[in-house]
Formats: structure tokens, sequence, C-alpha cells
């Protein structure tokens, strides 16, 4: 352990599974004290429970994001217990398909509640309470390699991601006098629960389907969940330095280049 997060107070939205849940873990192994919230009270309890038998201290509280007062609520929490927010993973998501032609309002707006609107406020209440202490912060927001664009049968979610692309770049560059640093990743096609069951459920995969996805990817794999969490717990500590406003894709495949 090298103690990256050592003395943090972290929060991390969607940290009951897949990919949160790995930040999470590898959050807790670099020191962090963690609060985690989720709508899945069985799973967050699990989760925290785990890393609580660790030696981390970790708790569970729930929230659905997708609304306002409970994404604000969550940092409340976080705040009230510990006394301060120190950073802020926004890794919840929602991926649930539909194209331009097909998408509904309810569909079109659950993709902004969730996957831009909640990372908005969680930002604004874990922000006012750095700049209100005058301490420094760091935030990452999980983004997606599809907000370049992506397939068609993800336009409400490119929207909204591609929306919280431009925003983190506007908080990093509004808050960087209060030294609070906010960067973003562009995860790409990665090995995680939520996408297990999209491939299995929505694409009819099979249960070999990550092996025959990876056979085709230049790297030999998909994504990994902790190589992604190892590299958030970087940009979330002081080793990423002065760091602030960049989108990084963690991709495998170069947006623009051809054949």
């Amino acid at each position: 352990m090298e103690d990256l997060l050592r003395g943090k107070v972290l929060l991390v939205s969607g940290g009951t599974q897949g990919l949160g849940a790995g930040i999470a873990r590898a959050a807790a192994r670099e020191g962090a004290t963690l609060v985690l919230a989720g709508r899945n009270s069985d799973r967050g309890e699990a989760v925290a429970a785990e890393l609580r038998g660790t030696g981390t201290d970790a708790v569970f509280v729930r929230a659905d994001i997708g609304n306002v007062p409970e994404a604000q609520a969550a940092v409340a929490a976080t705040i009230e217990r510990h006394g301060r927010i120190d950073s802020l993973v926004n890794a919840a998501g929602l991926t649930t398909r539909g194209t331009m032609l097909d998408t509904t309002p309810e569909l079109f707006d659950q993709h902004i509640a969730v996957n831009l609107r909640a990372p908005f406020f969680l930002m604004q209440a874990a922000i006012a309470d750095m700049v209100g202490r005058g301490e420094p912060g760091t935030i990452v927001n999980v983004i997606s390699i599809d907000s370049h664009g992506g397939q068609a049968f993800l336009a409400p979610y490119v929207a909204a991601k591609a929306g919280l692309a431009g925003l983190t770049k506007n908080a990093a560059h509004a808050h960087r006098w209060d030294r609070i640093r906010i960067n973003g990743l562009n995860m790409g096609w990665s090995a995680t629960d939520g996408e297990d069951v999209t491939q299995r459920h929505t694409h009819d995969a099979g249960a070999d389907w990550q092996q025959e996805a990876a056979a085709r990817l230049p790297m030999g794999k998909l994504g990994q969940v902790d190589e992604i969490a190892d590299f958030v717990v970087f940009l979330l500590s002081d080793r990423s330095g002065v760091v602030t406003g960049s989108v990084i894709d963690w991709d495998q495949n170069v947006i623009g280049g051809l054949g």
C-alpha cells in the first residue's frame, strides 16, 4: 500500500457494484475513508461490510441519485459523519438502450437524471463544502468513450455523457483557483457487472462473450475493473499533481484513427 488516499474522505456514487465497487476497494487499499451511495441496500451494505473487514472506515448510504434531494443527501451524510468531503467519484450510470427514432421522452429524462444531472448536483454539494472550508479536493467523473459519438443504439446515453464531459471541463475551469481538481475518464468497453448483464439480456450474448470479444480487440482483452480503479485512485490522489480538466480516453481504439 502506498497510502495515496490516507486521511481522505471519499464518496463513491454507484459504489455498490461493478466499477464503483472496484474503485471503492482500490481506494480502501490506499487508505481512504469511504461512503458508498447507491440504490441497492443489500449490495451496498455487503460492500461496506467487506471493506470494514479490511480495517477501512466504510459505510453505505442508500440514495437514488437520479433524485436530486437524495443525491444531495448523500453528500450531506458524508459531511455529517466525517466533518467534510475531500473527494468524489461519480461512477453510477444508466446504459439503457435507445436510438434517435425509438427513444421516448421518459427514457431520455432517465439518462439525463442519472448520467448528467446527478453528477452535477453531487459535484455542486461537494464543491460547496470544499470551498466553504477553503480546502482543496478532487473529483473524478466516470464518463464513456461513447461521449465522442457512440453507437446508434445509445442516443440518450451519448447525449448525457457528452454533457458530462463538457461539465467536467467547465467545473474544473471554474474551480481551479480553489485548488479543486476535476477530471473525467472516458471508459471504453470493459468487463463490468453491468456490461455482463447488458450483453446477456440485451444482445443475447452467451456465457463466453468476454472471451469472444477479447479476441477481436487490439490488446486481447476488455478493460479491467481493477486497472481502471487504480487509475481513478491515481487521479484522486496528490500524485496526479496539477492535472485538472482532463477527460481521458480509457480505450484501445483511437478516436479519429482510420483503418
